[in-house]
């Protein structure tokens, strides 16, 4: 399978992993628009240089949203070395946060974790950073008060720090969006 057949078939199953699942913001955005941009800035930001990167891009919150059970995830992840190779379900394993993390041990155990990251899973943790505030710009949580979109985005600089020096493109966009969000939410946090 060449690398163009690939990334379609990881948006493929992207889209099959995610069907019915949407962003918390009131515009209810299908959630395979989150992962396809993810996959889009990092192809756009390697030019399209590496494929295992971009498959993870499209698949990285497969582990952690599609199977609802232990065994159904077994398969999705010998499926996923089966179709895309064992480097991308490294890396799909690498940014999957643990199942039992509440909302406050996560975020943690990514600020501490991601400086020892693979290259691969600091840029793919920028893009998917990105994605996430240009949502929380473009159509925020209504059950996400001030407080928690300035957390929120404090957070995401703080895991974004522990992965710059990579990739000036990504990295600038994350200070866009960045910026964006301190603008529209205030500098009390962040």
């Amino acid at each position: 399978m060449n690398d163009l057949t690939r990334i379609v078939a990881a948006m493929d199953l992207a889209a099959r992993l995610h069907t019915g699942q949407t962003r918390k913001g009131p515009r209810q955005e299908p959630y395979l628009n989150h992962v396809v941009e993810v996959a889009h800035m990092l192809a756009e930001a390697t030019d399209g240089q590496d494929t295992v990167l971009i498959i993870g891009g499209l698949l990285h919150d497969g582990l952690e949203d599609g199977p609802e059970s232990p065994e159904e995830r077994a398969v999705l992840e010998r499926q996923i070395e089966s179709d895309f190779g064992a480097e991308a379900l490294s890396l799909i394993r690498e940014v999957t946060d643990p199942e039992s993390a509440n909302e406050a041990e996560r975020w943690q155990n990514q600020i501490d974790s991601v400086p020892h990251k693979s290259d691969r899973g600091k840029l793919l943790k920028i893009a998917d950073k990105t994605s996430n505030l240009r949502e929380i710009v473009r159509d925020p949580p209504p059950h996400w008060d001030r407080a928690h979109r300035l957390a929120y985005c404090e957070w995401a600089r703080d895991v974004v720090a522990g992965c710059r020096g990579l990739n000036e493109t990504l990295e600038n966009w994350f200070d866009k969006i960045f910026e964006e969000a301190v603008q529209k939410y205030g500098t009390e946090s962040c």
